[in-house]
């Protein structure tokens, strides 16, 4: 504790920040890429008026309670007070909306990724470019506006994502990580920038409505791996840190998004690599040698926080029904009088799905809270669906959840492999992974890949962009970030593979052909409920 204390009273550690869709979480690494100390804040997003939001006080306020959160562990574990770090990282959800005026105020609600209210924008722009924009992307968030004639764009002068906003009250740049920019508008491979040429089509297609502004004016500054995205200013410092402990002056690196962060976390940056982040929402990304050139709506095309190519698929929805399920189950059983901690219920229904069929028995779980644009729904129902003659037990009850909730990923990955994209591994990592074996070994076999979980499976973004801020001041600026994360981090990870089983990979294509033929049904539920 005392070696603690004088490490991190010196201003040795990295501090890594995420704002995902559930959690705030903050966390310090060591100069051995290990977590000293940790905080977080649970938030929950908010659907007011049909848009998926949170406030500025929710951003704010939330910020500061982990960061606060921290600072009291730190404190009841070894008695520090941080003053400094080497370097600071902010990391976010990708994606969504948040439009400012010339003098820094919010023009609308931020429009999270969640949304699926851009849909038709989305496609008329990516029939319009050529290339696959997403329901989420800012982009497609900026022409839903401009197709509704939103007032507010005439007073429009700066958007960004979530972790862009927040680095840009730390440090008053704006700027924003190549990763996290590959979500706001194409990327060109080879200048590392928005792609010059999709810009002026898109301006020469919102050219009558007069506004007195390019896109490219919008868009942040894109910053690869590694570059320098500013320091602390003495407001930001403030801002973060209430207690007024907080020096300024700290370098950050560039933020990025939720999608880089989990390849960062998962040593996935070095091509034909992959990782799947399993949340709130599921990302899977595969690092290619080059782009894929055929358009698929199912296949995002968005880049490594050093610049490489991913293909990735995204889905809106992925643990939260699961999680509300396990909720349900953990009040029965204090109805019953057993008092479990939120790990021991997990673990005990997760091993539980194990005893079941593969294919689930005949029971669908579609975990739709919101819409899902994989398989064109605008909007999400949950729904349980099972046939009359289900194996309706506990056992096959779990592993209908546990496959439901990788479905729509599974349904992407179907179309990589139609574009000859390989999966050698892939690396696992969120909160559906913290339970050791069941979810890896379920996923595995769901999408015929050995599935690797390292053992910051459960840390996530937060480490991985604190990861980032520790490569900003690396001692050898000449190391590329995938032999950096190899040799500094990953060379004594303690590592699980669970390689696929033919039973479970039957099994589960058994189950997809159910899921597909029944999503008629949740599409039925979800536009009368």
């Amino acid at each position: 504790m005392e070696d603690l204390k004088q490490f991190l009273e010196e201003g040795s550690g990295f501090l890594g920040i995420e704002l995902g869709s559930t959690r705030i979480k903050a966390v310090i690494i060591d100069d051995g890429f290990r977590v000293a100390a940790s905080g977080s804040h649970t938030w929950e997003n908010r659907l007011v008026d049909g848009i998926w939001t949170y406030t500025m006080e929710d951003i704010h306020e939330g910020l500061r309670a982990a960061y606060a959160d921290l600072l009291k562990n730190v404190s009841a574990s070894c008695g520090a007070v941080i003053r400094r770090y080497r370097a600071i990282g902010i990391s976010a959800m990708m994606h969504g909306y948040l439009p400012f005026d010339e003098n820094g105020a919010l023009l609308s609600m931020f429009r999270t990724w969640r949304n699926t209210s851009a849909h038709a924008a989305a496609e008329k722009m990516t029939a319009l470019l050529g290339h696959n924009i997403p329901d989420r992307w800012s982009s497609a968030h900026l022409y839903d506006a401009v197709l509704r004639d939103e007032p507010h764009l005439k007073e429009l002068r700066f958007m960004t994502t979530l972790a862009g906003y927040i680095h840009f009250r730390l440090t008053g740049e704006k700027v924003i990580g190549i990763g996290d920019a590959s979500g706001i508008f194409p990327i060109d491979g080879k200048t590392g920038d928005y792609r010059e040429d999709l810009l002026a089509v898109f301006d020469d297609e919102i050219a009558d409505k007069g506004y007195p502004w390019k896109t490219r004016e919008l868009f942040p500054r894109v910053l690869k791996a590694g570059e320098n995205a500013g320091v602390l200013s003495e407001e930001g410092a403030s801002f973060l840190d209430a207690s007024g402990s907080l020096q300024s002056g700290i370098p950050l690196c560039p933020p990025e998004g939720d999608a880089a962060t989990g390849m960062i976390a998962t040593g996935s940056v070095r091509r034909r690599s992959g990782n799947l982040s399993a949340g709130t929402s599921g990302f899977l990304m595969a690092v290619l040698d080059e782009e894929i050139r055929t358009l698929h709506r199912e296949i995002e095309q968005i880049n490594t926080p050093d610049g490489s190519p991913v293909a990735m698929v995204h889905a809106n929805n992925c643990t939260t029904d699961l999680s509300a399920w396990v909720s349900l189950f953990g009040e029965f059983a204090e109805e019953a009088g057993l008092s479990l901690k939120p790990d021991e219920l997990y673990g005990l229904l997760f091993r539980k799905a194990l005893c079941g069929d593969a294919d689930a028995g005949g029971i669908f779980s579609y975990n739709f809270h919101a819409g899902e644009f994989l398989v064109d729904m605008e909007r999400g129902c949950p729904l349980l669906v099972r046939r009359p003659d289900a194996s309706f037990d506990l056992a096959h009850f779990m592993r209908a959840q546990l496959n439901g909730t990788i479905a729509v990923l599974r349904l992407g990955v179907d179309r990589l492999r139609e574009e000859g994209v390989r999966l050698d591994s892939l690396t696992a990592h969120g909160g559906l992974f913290k339970t050791p074996g069941a979810a890896q070994r379920i996923v595995a076999g769901a999408l015929r890949t050995p599935v690797r979980v390292m053992e910051t499976a459960g840390e996530g973004g937060a480490f991985g962009i604190a990861v980032l801020a520790a490569y900003l001041v690396r001692e050898n600026p000449a190391e590329n970030l995938p032999d950096y994360l190899d040799r500094c981090i990953f060379s004594y990870a303690r590592v699980t593979v669970a390689e696929p089983l033919e039973e479970d990979a039957a099994g589960y294509d058994r189950f997809m052909e159910g899921y597909k033929a029944a999503l008629a049904a949740e599409k039925a539920a979800a536009e009368v409920l």
